[in-house]
């Protein structure tokens, strides 16, 4: 089992999910969820060549193989993901599955808690840069530098290149961590807006048209 989760070399894998059946293919697919933690009303792709089809890419572990579900770039090769959480990640782990093709990105750079990066933003150094293989089966993982990714609300992507087909075509990508929900932003609102009410109520007393001007 500790094997499957080290570096997830394909053949490691295999064996591993042949050893413990399809118990340890529920295993390592549980492993998997955190796209059940993404905010997919905010999650944006750029370069996206049909819109709406960067989302489809993130789902269940068990489902990567299925090939009508991908996104493709448009104007060139860039891909952009803007992901945002629901809650805070600690991201272990990434597979990014395409096709046994020049169209297969062939590097990914990460950047963490930079809501709404542009491909100008991009041109930042990124938190960690991963050369990617040709990975048809979604069976490589990318393990995180844990300590620089266990507090990201907001993930970004960045496929800069691949193998060299004018467009980079994607099936799959996969996160792995934990997912804890976040109270303390919003006790931290309450707590201001319950300061701040009689200070309100004392200034419409003294000019009560301030309260209409805002």
């Amino acid at each position: 089992r500790g094997a499957a989760m080290a570096h997830g070399h394909g053949r490691c894998c295999c064996c591993c999910g042949e050893a413990a059946g399809s118990g340890g293919d529920r295993e390592r697919g549980a492993a998997w969820g955190l796209y059940l933690r993404i905010d997919r009303q905010r999650l944006q792709c750029l370069n996206e060549r049909r819109e709406g089809s960067g989302a489809l890419v993130f789902r269940a572990w068990e489902e990567r193989g299925d090939r009508a579900q991908f996104v493709e770039s448009d104007d060139d090769e860039e891909l952009l993901f803007n992901i945002p959480f629901t809650g805070n990640v600690k991201l272990k782990g990434v597979i990014v599955m395409g096709e046994d093709d020049d169209t297969h990105p062939a590097e990914m750079r990460l950047f963490r808690n930079i809501p709404h990066m542009s491909f100008d933003d991009a041109a930042r150094e990124p938190d960690q840069t991963f050369s990617l293989n040709r990975d048809p089966t979604g069976e490589l993982e990318y393990p995180t530098k844990i300590a620089r990714f266990s507090n990201v609300y907001h993930l970004s992507i960045h496929f800069p290149k691949n193998f060299g087909a004018e467009t980079t075509k994607i099936f799959y990508i996969g996160l792995k961590g934990e997912w804890t929900e976040a109270h303390r932003h919003e006790v931290t609102i309450c707590n201001y807006e319950a300061s701040a009410n009689p200070a309100d109520h004392k200034l419409e007393q003294i000019t009560p048209q301030t309260h209409f001007i805002s």
